[in-house]
């Protein structure tokens, strides 16, 4: 199984040309830079029309707008994943967004307890601390995140966030991609990472 991953393109998802073949395309989060409903309904209409056979997306800080919301209408092949999951293939999926709101409360501690435990592949926006996550001299992944994944030990996990630290890296059994195209400055985007994963 062929994985796409993307994340934090901020609006220019359309400047995304020939991008590789791929049996799922997953978007980890702030596909908006300003958070408006346009500019999301915008992605969602690019991120429908591509040509692979599944698609998985989440939401990220700079995606407040879908706060609570109920997206309806998506095509049969497309998953908006909100402490959520999906099996495709035999292989189970789960998305943990990054709302703002829910990180100034205790509500995202409470969804990283609640990752089920046979996760094969976790979703999030947040990168777990020391993992793809280092920037001005902070690790600005979360704890609680790597405590659970130390607990569900997920084959590979897909976030996104610090935009320096795009790349692929394995720890303990579990492939970890930071998957942000924007580069740290906003001025460019980079290639997507292609992951191959391998199905027990």
């Amino acid at each position: 199984m062929k994985i796409l991953h993307i994340s934090d393109t901020h609006g220019c998802h359309r400047r995304l040309h020939d991008l590789p073949q791929a049996d799922i395309i997953v978007h980890s989060g702030d596909f908006t830079m300003n958070g408006s409903e346009q500019e999301a309904l915008d992605f969602m209409n690019w991120f429908c029309d591509l040509p692979y056979p599944q698609k998985i997306f989440i939401c990220g800080n700079h995606n407040d707008c879908l706060y609570g919301a109920t997206i309806d209408g998506l095509d049969d092949n497309v998953y908006y994943l909100c402490n959520s999951g999906v099996e495709i293939d035999g292989v189970k999926f789960y998305g943990v967004p990054m709302f703002m709101g829910d990180c100034i409360t205790d509500r995202q501690t409470k969804h990283y307890a609640n990752i089920p435990d046979d996760t094969d592949i976790l979703i999030t926006h947040t990168p777990p601390f020391d993992i793809l996550d280092f920037d001005d001299n902070i690790h600005y992944g979360s704890e609680e995140l790597l405590n659970r994944i130390s607990v569900v030990q997920p084959r590979l996990h897909l976030f996104g966030h610090i935009h320096s630290q795009h790349g692929t890296t394995t720890l303990n059994g579990t492939t970890f991609s930071n998957g942000a195209i924007m580069n740290a400055d906003y001025s460019d985007l980079r290639k997507p990472s292609l992951i191959e994963f391998h199905k027990r």
